[in-house]
C-alpha cells in the first residue's frame, strides 16, 4: 500500500490501491486531514440498513467493464457523505435523494440505461425512459442511478478515487479531470475526504465483522 496524504482505494471490487492524482490544493489536504478517522456511526449504520438490498444488488451489474463492479461500501459511504441516508434530501443547488443527483444528470443516465443490455429488479425500461424528478426520491431508483454514474466514472478515470467524485461532485467534463487534477471547489474536496474516511471506516468494519465469524 502507498503512504502519503491519500488513503485512497480503487473503486474495483478487486481493491487495488492507487497512486493519487497530483496534489497542488491546500483546501484537498486540509480535507483530507479534517476528516482523517472519521467513523461511521451505528446510527448511520441504521439508517442504510433499509436500502443495503438496493445498494448489493444494483452494485453487482458491470456496466462498463466485465468483472469491473463498484464497491458496495463506497456507494455507503457516498450516500451517508451526500444525504446522510435521506431518501428526502434535496441539495441547495437542487439535487435530489440518497446520492444527490441533479435531475438532468440522472435522466440521461437512464436514458443511458433503458437502452441497455440489463434488466434490473424493481425498475422497468420504461420507468427509465421517463424518468420524473420524483423519481429521484425513491431509494431503488436513485441507488441505480448512482452505481451506474460512480461506475462510468470510475471506468473514464481508472478508479482513482479523488477523480471520481470530482466528476460525480463537479461535472465529469471539469478541466481539472483532464489534467488528471481535483476541481478547485471546497465542496468538492470536503466529499472527497468525507467519503474516503467513510469508506475506509466501512471495510475495517466488514474486515472486522469477518474476523468474528472465523
Amino acid at each position: 500500500m502507498q503512504k502519503s496524504i491519500f488513503t485512497f482505494i480503487s473503486l474495483f471490487t478487486c481493491l487495488l490501491f492507487l497512486a493519487p492524482a497530483p496534489v497542488d490544493s491546500a483546501q484537498l489536504k486540509h480535507s483530507l486531514e479534517k476528516y482523517k478517522g472519521t467513523q461511521v456511526s451505528q446510527k448511520a449504520m441504521n439508517r442504510l440498513a433499509p436500502i443495503n438490498r438496493y445498494i448489493n444488488y444494483y452494485s453487482q451489474f458491470t456496466f462498463f467493464k466485465p468483472r469491473h463492479k463498484v464497491s458496495p461500501d463506497f456507494i455507503r459511504a457516498l450516500i451517508l457523505a451526500e444525504s446522510n441516508a435521506n431518501p428526502r434530501a434535496i441539495s441547495n443547488k437542487g439535487a435530489m435523494g440518497l446520492g444527490q443527483i441533479i435531475y438532468t444528470t440522472g435522466k440521461q443516465a437512464a436514458s443511458e440505461l433503458s437502452k441497455s443490455r440489463f434488466h434490473f429488479r424493481h425498475i422497468s425500461r420504461t420507468r427509465l425512459r421517463n424518468l420524473k424528478k420524483s423519481d429521484l426520491f425513491e431509494p431503488e431508483m436513485n441507488i441505480l442511478l448512482t452505481c451506474y454514474l460512480i461506475s462510468k466514472y470510475n471506468y473514464k478515470f481508472n478508479g482513482k478515487l479523488e477523480l471520481v467524485l470530482t466528476a460525480w461532485n463537479a461535472g465529469e467534463n471539469q478541466k481539472e479531470l483532464i489534467k488528471g487534477r481535483v476541481a478547485p471547489y471546497k465542496e468538492t474536496q470536503d466529499l472527497i475526504g468525507k467519503v474516503n474516511s467513510y469508506y475506509i471506516d466501512l471495510l475495517r468494519k466488514r474486515t472486522r465483522l469477518a474476523s468474528n465469524r472465523r
